[in-house]
This record gives C-alpha cells, sequence and structure tokens, in this order.
C-alpha cells in the first residue's frame, strides 16, 4: 500500500489470483462466499475489473485476510511521503478511501487510510476481519454497529470489531476522517509470505 507503482486493478488482480489459489478455492466458491458473481471475479483477476470497496470488502472477509493483503505492493525501501494527488482513490456507495500506509509491528498488521464520506449518503458493511478505528477530522458521522448507533463529531474516535455489520452515514456535510484496521497476523494465512508485488480497501 505504500508503494503506489502498480494500479488498484493490477494489485488486486495479483494478490486476489494469489490468495484465492493458496486456498484451493475455485471461481465458484469464492463466488459463493463473496456474494460476487462468477464473472466479476473473472475480469478482477484478469486485471479488467473496476474494484469498489463492496467488493474489495467482501473479498477480505470472503478470503479471511487483511484488505491490505489484496491492495499492497512491496514496502517501499527508505522514508517515503505519500502525497494525496498520487493516491488512487477506491470509491463505494458513500465514501472514498486512500490507502496511505501498511504497517507490520511484532504480531500485529495496521492499515492506514484517509477515508472521507460523502454527504447523506450510507455506506454498509457486512463485516470484514480486523478491529475498526475511525477519528473524525470534520463533519458529523452517524455509525451503527450490530445495532447501536453513535453520532461522531470532529476529534471523536470510535473502534469495534469490525467483523460485525456496520454502517456509516455523513449527517453533517462530507465528513474527512482517517480510518485505521488492525489485524492480529494470525488472521492472515500466511503471515511470513512475502506480499506480492505490484498490486493493490471496507
Amino acid at each position: 500500500m505504500s508503494d503506489h507503482g502498480g494500479s488498484i486493478q493490477e494489485m488486486l488482480a495479483t494478490n486476489l489470483r494469489r490468495a484465492r489459489t493458496q486456498r484451493g478455492l475455485s471461481i465458484s466458491e469464492l463466488s459463493r462466499r463473496s456474494r460476487i458473481g462468477k464473472a466479476t471475479l473473472s475480469q478482477l483477476e484478469s486485471g479488467n475489473g473496476n474494484p469498489t470497496i463492496e467488493t474489495v470488502f467482501s473479498l477480505s472477509r470472503a478470503l479471511e485476510l487483511p484488505v491490505s493483503d489484496l491492495l499492497d505492493s512491496r514496502p517501499p525501501g527508505g522514508p517515503t511521503v505519500v502525497r494525496a494527488a498520487d493516491v488512487e482513490v477506491l470509491s463505494g456507495e458513500g465514501v472514498d478511501l486512500r490507502t496511505l500506509r501498511r504497517i507490520e509491528t511484532g504480531d500485529t498488521i495496521f492499515e492506514v487510510y484517509d477515508q472521507q464520506f460523502r454527504a447523506d449518503r450510507r455506506q454498509e458493511s457486512l463485516g470484514h476481519a480486523g478491529t475498526e478505528h475511525t477519528v473524525v477530522q470534520s463533519g458529523r458521522l452517524s455509525l451503527d454497529v450490530g445495532g447501536q448507533e453513535v453520532e461522531l463529531g470532529p476529534g471523536d474516535y470510535v473502534y469495534f470489531d469490525a467483523s460485525l455489520p456496520h454502517r456509516y452515514l455523513a449527517i453533517e456535510g462530507t465528513v474527512r476522517s482517517v480510518l485505521l484496521l488492525q489485524y492480529r497476523s494470525d488472521q492472515r494465512p500466511h503471515p511470513q509470505a512475502p506480499h506480492s508485488t505490484p498490486r493493490p480497501p471496507s
């Protein structure tokens, strides 16, 4: 995620094929688990698809791996500045995500995203691996996690078990926030395996 040399389509194609093959899953079985059509999966694996946030997070849930395992390229060799203009946006029904950084420390993996919710639009997730952390920077955001609703304003922070169904709604203008996804390394099937490059996520 920190090396943005490849497109989201290219990186997702490479990593999706690898993850599916490692698990011995057919396109049909992955389609059943992810609720994504076989034709769409075939397009994604060939690099011709147009992945949405919903698609990537459904694949993360179905394959039981962090989003960055689908969207990551090799880590950089030195200091890296991520310029907003250089990062592709992954869009969903109500949110635009820009992947900023993947951090591995001890037995924990963190993914850092710039997250912008569009006014009066809902963003729903059936749930995915990890713990989700959100810090609101501007606007007001409603979050429903498993039927429990909270409202967040600038400076507010929330975290929750991301495997629970959850829904965001920008209730006051466009909402800017930082999203941090946290995983244990054992939530990855092959924690020691190098990430495929290049690559390209909830």
